[in-house]
């Protein structure tokens, strides 16, 4: 049995995957964003795309069975399974300006960006190598003239996205910080790690 690990509210992780390592998310209570980004191991220039990803897999929606690429048109990862089905990779990560712009408050708020930066650092990827997330079980929805609109994710206690590594990597996860995303509360995502070996 492969250990579940946590990532508390607010908070973020980055872990490295082997080629061929299954990644699973796990939603525990419900309606809980996690933001996702991808990088190669051996070139860290080499990230995760939604430009290429929205074109090669040709919808918005992504979900069971499509591939996430990278910058350099690579499959990075593939979506194995997904019991919510419900994701985004639209916005970016929500940073100390979403809640001066979005939210109106100029006070320290903590933000997706700021635990990526905080997690990948180590590795040496800097805040401006930071691309569009994928946003594990955010529901953002657009009316017919393309208005963008925020909903509480629809994924319930125990809801998950498996992932299979297509490449080595460095993953980043939070638990998005964003009280629009997640319902107006804060909870932890939890993730194990399959390996092959």
């Amino acid at each position: 049995m492969s250990k579940q690990h946590i990532i508390n509210k607010q908070s973020g992780k980055a872990i490295h995957l082997k080629k061929g390592d299954i990644l699973k998310v796990i939603d525990p209570q419900g309606q809980q964003v996690s933001d996702m980004v991808l990088f190669n191991s051996s070139d860290t220039k080499e990230k995760i795309s939604s430009g290429k990803t929205l074109d090669f897999e040709a919808s918005i929606l992504l979900t069971t069975g499509n591939f996430l690429w990278s910058n350099r048109s690579h499959k990075m990862m593939k979506i194995l399974e997904d019991t919510n089905g419900r994701n985004d990779f639209l916005l970016a990560p929500c940073s100390a300006e979403t809640f001066i712009v979005l939210y109106n408050n100029p006070d320290y708020h903590p933000s997706c960006l700021e635990n990526l930066t905080t997690n990948l650092k180590p590795f040496g990827i800097t805040q401006d190598e930071i691309p569009t997330a994928f946003n594990i079980f955010m529901n953002v929805q657009f009316d017919e003239k393309g208005k963008l609109s925020v909903l509480p994710p629809t994924s319930k206690a125990g809801d998950y996205v498996t992932f299979e590594a297509l490449m080595d990597l460095i993953v980043c996860l939070t638990a998005c910080s964003a009280e629009d995303s997640n319902g107006g509360s804060f909870k932890p995502i939890h993730f194990e790690i399959h390996s092959k070996n």
